[in-house]
């Protein structure tokens, strides 16, 4: 929606306050809600697989990943942050999404056998070539994504994320309880991917004939070349462990690893993402005025993090209840890997919380920078703790990790336009209030609730967090409880 240049500067300010309140309710509540489904599926496919299948997956996500960093979601973001697009530019995209992305499939296909090789895995062929096939979903799924995400329209890709959830969901269920063991996690993203585009075009009636003249599109290629390096350092750090693991663990204890890492970044990997998504269209609309850009990002940090650090927090102090109701006692040796991990990940949430603000800002470069500080910073702890186990894997993120992210806010937050006193004050609040609820779970869990089988006291000590986090908030932190309450009733906010 373009403003009038009548339109009265208060209200244009409140009309895009309410857009990005909807918008977050709308992506956010509908990632929990397909997140919820997948989750129930995944926890009981976990149950029914070993971790020597989770390993082999593993293996074949670090290609995966890697191509996936190229296949075009970069351009997309540069859609976005363009102030004005024509029907030629939507062709010119897609055309490129198709070619990018048809060109990683065949080399994917093609990687296969070196992988395999590497990992000494001859499984790892086969399930690479079957994964290629996902490549020729993407430009159906990223350029309708471009177009909703310019009118911040969130409530459509919401229901499609919703639906193609549930089909996966419901694939990875009955893949794990026919037999397929590790061609389950093979198939349920791919009928996700399959289920998105046909969603996702739909909704945005994207389908265009594609144009392969690419003359005028630079700057668009351009920028996407920006954000796909800086994905590519992102890549290098956050998939540098399973990569060198890969080649020293066995699949059993790699497996161990992963579904440890998977289950301490559930928020970080699952609800941190598509809030990144609507700060990104955000912050593109208000990216000349820095100074709101600034107070916008401080208080973005503020909110999530009020849900993000009792989260990780209580991990580490709930991982062996957790472990053993979620997972099942096969994976007993995943607790303290767990207890160690979650530790890390409030500097990763932070972290990931950088780029879509400098992104935003036309700064796509201080993200390549930053990812290229962290890939190296990380790869080389890994090096190190990979010869201690998944533990010394673990205790190389809590080493490494706020290097990293301190490198990132002294090169971040000038262009964010806020200062780390600020970042600071925005996260005191919550992270004293849930240092209190960890120490009182594990004062709980000691002293009374130790005993008790898993679910009882896994139930438990969430009581206990949860009326000690809560409050301790409204006794000691009223101001942030009436921000997250105005933030839920669309009520204005006070800077």
């Amino acid at each position: 929606m373009v403003e009038s240049a009548s339109t009265p500067p208060n209200q244009a300010t409140e009309s895009l306050g309410n857009q990005i309140r909807n918008a977050v309710i709308w992506r956010s509540g509908s990632q929990i809600v397909a997140q919820l489904v997948q989750w129930a599926a995944t926890f009981l496919v976990i149950r029914i697989l070993d971790p020597h299948d989770y390993g082999l997956f593993a293996m074949t996500g670090v290609i995966l990943v890697f191509l996936s960093m190229l296949n075009g979601y970069g351009l997309a973001s540069g859609l976005i942050q363009r102030a004005e697009i024509g029907q030629h530019e939507i062709r010119q995209l897609f055309g490129m999404l198709i070619l990018l992305n048809v060109t990683l499939g065949l080399a994917q296909f093609l990687l296969a056998p070196v992988a395999a090789a590497y990992y000494r895995q001859d499984i790892v062929t086969d399930l690479l070539r079957v994964q290629a096939l996902l490549y020729f979903t993407t430009p159906f799924i990223a350029l309708p994504y471009a177009l909703l995400s310019r009118t911040m329209d969130f409530r459509m890709q919401a229901r499609v994320n919703i639906i193609a959830s549930m089909a996966s969901a419901s694939t990875a269920l009955i893949g794990a309880m026919m037999g397929l063991g590790v061609w389950t996690l093979v198939l349920a993203p791919m009928v996700l991917f399959c289920v998105r585009a046909v969603g996702m075009t739909i909704a945005a009636r994207s389908l265009v004939w594609p144009s392969f003249d690419f003359r005028g599109a630079g700057d668009i290629a351009r920028f996407g070349g920006i954000m796909a390096a800086g994905q590519l350092f992102w890549f290098l750090q956050s998939q540098a462990d399973v990569f060198i693991a890969g080649r020293y663990f066995t699949p059993h204890v790699l497996g161990i690893y992963t579904t440890s890492l998977f289950l301490t970044q559930i928020f970080v990997s699952k609800f941190v993402p598509p809030l990144n998504e609507v700060a990104f269209s955000a912050y593109a609309r208000m990216q000349h005025d820095v100074e709101a850009v600034g107070r916008a990002f401080a208080r973005s940090v503020r909110i999530i993090m009020v849900a993000a650090l009792p989260f990780y927090l209580g991990l580490a102090a709930t991982a062996e209840p957790v472990v053993l109701t979620m997972l099942g006692n096969k994976w007993h040796e995943a607790i303290p890997v767990v207890r160690l991990l979650a530790l890390a990940m409030p500097f990763m949430t932070l972290q990931v919380l950088l780029s879509p603000a400098c992104d935003a800002r036309g700064r796509p470069g201080i993200g390549v920078r930053n990812g290229a500080g962290g890939a190296a910073v990380m790869a080389a702890a890994f090096l190190v703790g990979v010869h201690y186990g998944p533990t010394g894997l673990a205790l190389a993120w809590i080493a490494s990790y706020p290097v990293y992210l301190a490198i990132s806010l002294w090169r971040s937050l000038p262009v964010i336009g806020t200062t780390l006193r600020a970042l600071g004050d925005a996260i005191a609040p919550p992270l004293l209030a849930a240092l209190v609820m960890a120490t009182l779970v594990r004062l709980a869990d000691t002293f009374v609730l130790h005993p008790w089988p898993p679910l009882p006291r896994l139930i438990g000590l969430v009581a206990v967090g949860a009326l000690a986090y809560g409050g301790w908030l409204m006794i000691f932190a009223r101001p942030l409880v009436r921000e997250l309450i105005a933030v839920v009733r669309k009520q204005p906010l006070e800077d």
